[in-house]
């Protein structure tokens, strides 16, 4: 008997609350975009795309971070009195970008109460007292993701303010006066009531504020006009068994079946439908280049504004930042023009142009703009601005070049034309993708340097690097990302602190994020990052009429760095083409295709015989040809005399006809004479 008395006095506190919630949904009944909520059978509107979900109990509320919220008249809202405790469950998928509302009934004058959740998993309750908000917050990372959480605030008036998580009381504040009630003002579920601005940005000019709300499941929302004690609270999260939530970890897109052959494919990526649901776009948005002979893909996809990513077989991705510009001094005042700032792709399109089995082009277009979505130095006469063309001649060996070209005088004073990030997945750390030896570069004579995550990165010195023209990112992946620039390009590295190995910290203002932010600082893992984007160069710029373009070699393979010597010099230092015979003329070598350029004048199918001068300097490795004028469907290749079956060709129909392209597996460091016929 006397351990059955101990039992009763442990559970009599937990007993089920007898003070009844004034206000409670529980999202069990929504009719036509109205959530019916159980103390006074109002339909409250649910505004935005929202998804019904399983909550802690029967059903919840699935917002989607973007356009989501529930909406209660101010007439509909029950006044509060001098005590009064708000509890929710929520499980997050990802954190707000700067602290946002669960539920509040704040005017745009500081008036009401609010159960907040921030940036950094905190959980704040904050009332309206002496035309201040008044917070008792939680610490950072109190809330996981992807897991229920139960949270409650309590108010008593002139005494304190609690919150409590999961049943433990973790913060307190005292008080010494009465909150201010809001009178006849909106009840808010998930999403901010004025636009705000991110926490943690680079730079205010260049950040616009917007409207954004939470992202995960909430349900069992209840507001007591009470204030719960600690007992009562533990009740309250006991009465229910948790589960883990329906929402799945986050990863950057990956194709669901790799078709097993080179070539390129339009398609639709997925993300999570709380983000693919603000695309109004039909079938095939994306481009996805595959090859037969490597697990590796290159992906041209919305959520990185259609800027290549090369992604390993673990997918593991990298991609670029691209032409940016900026003003100087008192013209600054929008911050970064870049295609990292066009959030819905507004000025940034992708095509195939072309697409055989022995090169695929992409084309790239996009026009720089800032976060006010301005676009760079609009021409007053024409209304034309700046506008950038990318073309990607990629080959089957998972490499290709990237050729970038603008109109003279357009850019500016203020560029940078080009600076590598390697991508975080959400939950990824620095650590997961990268060896500590973080990336490797070269110069052509075949000098070789690591950069790393070291103690003190502040005393490392930079300047031998100017000169070099090769670099290589370490993924923890078989396949790795290169960049080859040609001679005369200027490099800037950096070391990176090892205190940061073990973190997921970079920008997430980009990729997929939707804010207009010039830049944000992650501090935690929840959404994809951008990282250590160094080394960045400053590329040889060529000129051709009123175009300005520059050239990389790029790709993602399993070649060495002693390797990748040899082949950028296979690219920047390419063997000479002389031609035998007659009907062919020699166009030379085309660095921003890497590929040699013949032309048949005599308009007739004949075969055309080269040698390609190769040499230990300038080896000749999977070389790619391209005839005009070819006019057969169909080709043979003959190497030093002997037939070979190493090649791929493919055959462009033209208007003025039939062009072919060539592309030969071979690697050799003496001269080659190859017979080409139809």
């Amino acid at each position: 008997m006397k351990n059955l008395f101990l039992l009763l006095l442990l559970v009599l506190p937990m007993i089920t609350i007898s003070q009844k919630p004034i206000m409670q949904w529980d999202f069990e009944n929504i009719k036509d975009r109205n959530s019916i909520e159980i103390s006074t059978n109002i339909g409250d509107t649910i505004e935005g795309n929202f998804e019904e979900a399983a909550g802690i109990s029967g059903k919840g509320l699935r917002l989607d971070g973007f356009t989501t919220r529930v909406i209660r008249k101010g007439n509909d809202l029950k006044k509060v009195d001098n005590e009064f405790t708000i509890e929710a469950w929520v499980a997050l998928g990802e954190y707000p970008w700067n602290w946002c509302p669960l539920i509040t009934t704040e005017s745009n004058e500081v008036k009401g109460y609010r159960l907040m959740v921030g940036p950094m998993g905190q959980v704040s309750f904050q009332t309206a007292i002496g035309e201040q908000w008044i917070s008792c917050t939680s610490p950072n990372e109190t809330l996981p993701l992807r897991k229920w959480m139960h949270i409650a605030g309590v108010y008593l008036s002139g005494k304190e303010m609690c919150v409590y998580v999961n049943g433990q009381l973790l913060a307190s504040a005292p008080i010494n006066s009465s909150m201010t009630n809001s009178v006849k003002t909106k009840c808010i579920i998930g999403m901010v009531t004025l636009p705000g601005k991110p926490s943690d940005i680079h730079r205010t000019w260049g950040t616009v504020a917007e409207y954004y709300g939470l992202e995960g499941i909430v349900d069992e929302i209840k507001i007591y006009n009470k204030a719960l004690t600690g007992d009562q609270i533990k009740s309250s999260f006991l009465k229910y068994t948790v589960k883990a939530p329906d929402i799945a970890i986050r990863k950057l897109p990956k194709i669901e079946k790799n078709p097993g052959r080179f070539g390129a494919f339009y398609t639709k990526l997925k993300y999570y439908s709380g983000w693919d649901n603000l695309w109004p776009v039909d079938q095939d948005p994306d481009i996805v280049v595959c090859f037969d002979k490597s697990p590796v893909k290159v992906i041209f996809w919305r959520g990185i504004r259609y800027g290549a990513s090369w992604v390993s077989e673990n997918e593991n991705w990298m991609t670029d930042q691209s032409v940016e510009t900026w003003g100087e001094g008192k013209d600054d005042t929008e911050g970064c023009f870049e295609h990292m700032q066009d959030r819905h792709c507004r000025f940034s399109h992708v095509r195939i142009i072309e697409n055989s089995d022995a090169r695929v082009v992409i084309h790239w277009r996009y026009a720089p703009v800032s976060a006010y979505n301005n676009t760079w130095k609009i021409d007053l006469k024409t209304g034309w601005e700046c506008w950038i063309d990318e073309y990607y001649y990629i080959y089957p060996d998972a490499t290709g070049i990237r050729k970038v070209s603008w109109n003279k005088g357009t850019l500016g004073d203020n560029v940078q034309y080009q600076e590598s990030l390697p991508l975080l997945h959400p939950g990824q750390m620095k650590g997961d993708l990268l060896e500590i030896d973080y990336v490797h570069v070269a110069d052509y004579e075949n000098n070789i340097r690591p950069v790393s995550f070291v103690e003190n990165p502040r005393e490392q010195t930079t300047d031998w690097a100017r000169k070099f023209t090769i670099q290589q990112y370490n993924f923890k992946s078989a396949n790795k990302p290169f960049i080859c620039f040609e001679p005369g390009n200027k490099m800037e590295v950096r070391w990176n602190a090892l205190s940061t190995y073990d973190k997921h910290v970079g920008c997430n203002h980009f990729p997929v994020g939707q804010a207009r932010c010039d830049g944000r600082t992650s501090k935690m893992s929840d959404r994809p990052s951008h990282c250590d984007s160094f080394p960045i160069s400053d590329p040889v710029i060529h000129q051709n009429g009123e175009r300005e373009y520059w050239n990389g070699l790029y790709g993602m393979t399993e070649m060495s760095m002693s390797d990748l010597v040899s082949f950028g010099r296979s690219w920047a230092y390419a063997p000479e083409l002389t031609l035998s015979g007659n009907g062919f003329i020699s166009k030379g070598y085309d660095k921003s295709q890497r590929c040699y350029q013949i032309d048949n004048f005599s308009q007739k199918s004949s075969q055309t015989k080269f040698t390609i001068q190769a040499s230990k300097s300038s080896p000749v490795i999977n070389p790619a040809i391209f005839v005009k004028n070819w006019n057969s469907n169909s080709a043979r290749v003959l190497v030093n005399g002997k037939e070979t079956t190493k090649f791929r060709f493919g055959i462009n129909h033209e208007l003025e006809g039939n062009d072919l392209v060539l592309y030969i597996s071979i690697k050799e460091v003496t001269p080659v004479k190859i017979t080409v016929l139809p």
